[in-house]
């Protein structure tokens, strides 16, 4: 009976705005959960729904018993997803409703365009160019030896305003390359091989191809292949790890009166040979690091963790998330917090955070969750692993409650709840 009522009910929704029942593909629900939800990205797997030309469709929200049009994108993945933002604020323990519909599109405008070159992979939000990922072979300045010359890394990174996060071959560890992430101390066979202190002349990591890029108004991005390539093995150089990162921004506002960018890093890890490989635990290695701008030193800058430690506690300790802050010459404070995904390994994750003395007292800001930190990690042939990162990057300061909302709908999203016909 109620089914009957539900189907009537949709009948007579569909039929007082224009929309003919065999025009409906899917009803859909979504729950917050316990949690606040602000401008959140959602998606519902497409597996086993038979949609055939996606630009075909459109997705309209009931609000207030009216049809609102909502940007969708489809995510053409091995099964794809559809995305959109639950926008606006919905409080815990409520819920949306939402039609697929079939329709003739007119999808709006990309607003998150990822331009690829000869040299780089860019992500911009309209006209602003938000970061830069390096693909060719970018070297260390004149006179420094070419060891250090490298790919595959994430410089420049900008806030809203412009300041840049980011930097890139600092005299004082000119292997630092802006957001990056090689392995220090990995076992492989009978030696053992650092791909992180490029001086050590034992191993490098480089950029190996685009797998994908994509346009959209919900997100944009990329995938990438990177090598990390052993200099010790029977050969000169020989493939010792595969790694794919999937990079996307979101077409969001994830704080109210501030501008802000949410990026997701997703890092896919497998053993190029027929051995296990094994990463040693070292206090740096993997994960996801920065070597943050040259202005921020221990006068101007701020460390911030989940669990409320600081520069002075934070090494070592682990954390859900980390809000690194500082100031910029004549354009204030900006920032940037990491969140780690529970399903990460080692979550919450140990981390390296430099001490305020760091650099001969100056204080420079290094940070990184390090999953190797306390613990070995085997990875075996024939297997994936995957490590995932979310970043809020920002103009101003935020607080604990702004971060820890965000982690929620990173770590814990909202439901999506399909009913088709």
């Amino acid at each position: 009976m109620k089914r009957v009522s539900l189907v009537l009910s949709i009948l007579l929704f569909f039929s007082l705005y224009g929309i003919s029942q065999k025009d409906e593909v899917l009803h859909i629900k979504v729950e917050s959960g316990t949690f606040q939800r602000i401008n959140t990205p959602v998606s519902f797997s497409l597996d086993g729904v038979s949609i055939s030309d996606t630009m075909s469709f459109r997705l309209y929200e009931r609000v207030n018993g009216k049809l609102v049009e909502k940007p969708f994108q489809v995510e053409q993945a091995y099964i794809p997803q559809l995305w959109w933002v639950l926008d606006g604020t919905t409080g815990p323990d409520k819920s949306r409703e939402y039609y697929l519909c079939r329709s003739v599109s007119q999808q709006p405008e990309n607003e998150i365009t990822t331009v690829v070159t000869p040299g780089a992979i860019s992500l911009f939000k309209g006209n602003f160019e938000i970061l830069n990922y390096q693909t060719a072979i970018h070297y260390p300045p004149p006179g420094v030896d070419t060891i250090y010359k490298r790919s595959g890394f994430i410089h420049t990174l900008k806030t809203p305003s412009g300041n840049v996060l980011t930097r890139v071959n600092p005299p004082d560890h000119y292997h630092h390359l802006g957001i990056w992430n090689p392995w220090t101390k990995v076992r492989i066979g009978n030696h053992v091989t650092d791909f992180w202190n490029l001086y050590e002349k034992q191993g490098t990591v480089r950029f190996a191809g685009v797998n994908s890029s994509v346009n959209g108004p919900v997100f944009g991005g990329f995938s990438v292949r990177q090598e990390h390539i052993d200099f010790q093995g029977k050969y000169p150089e020989e493939l010792a790890i595969n790694e794919v990162w999937d990079v996307r921004t979101w077409n969001v506002e994830p704080l109210y009166g501030m501008k802000a960018f949410l990026v997701d890093l997703t890092t896919f890890l497998s053993v190029a040979g027929d051995s296990s490989i094994i990463f040693e635990a070292y206090r740096y290695g993997g994960g996801i690091g920065i070597r943050a701008n040259e202005e921020w030193t221990r006068e101007n800058s701020t460390v911030l963790t989940s669990e409320g430690k600081t520069r002075l506690d934070a090494d070592g300790s682990r954390a859900r998330w980390t809000d690194l802050n500082g100031a910029f010459k004549n354009n204030g404070n900006s920032g940037i917090v990491f969140f780690s995904h529970p399903a990460n390994r080692e979550h919450p994750e140990p981390m390296r955070v430099w001490p305020v003395d760091a650099n001969e007292g100056r204080g420079d800001v290094y940070f990184e969750f390090c999953p190797i930190r306390l613990k070995e990690w085997i990875l075996n042939p024939g297997k994936v692993y995957r490590i995932k990162y979310r970043m809020l990057i920002y103009d101003g300061k935020i607080d604990k409650s702004i971060a820890d909302r965000i982690w929620n709908d990173f770590a814990y999203p909202p439901v999506v709840k399909i009913f088709s016909k």
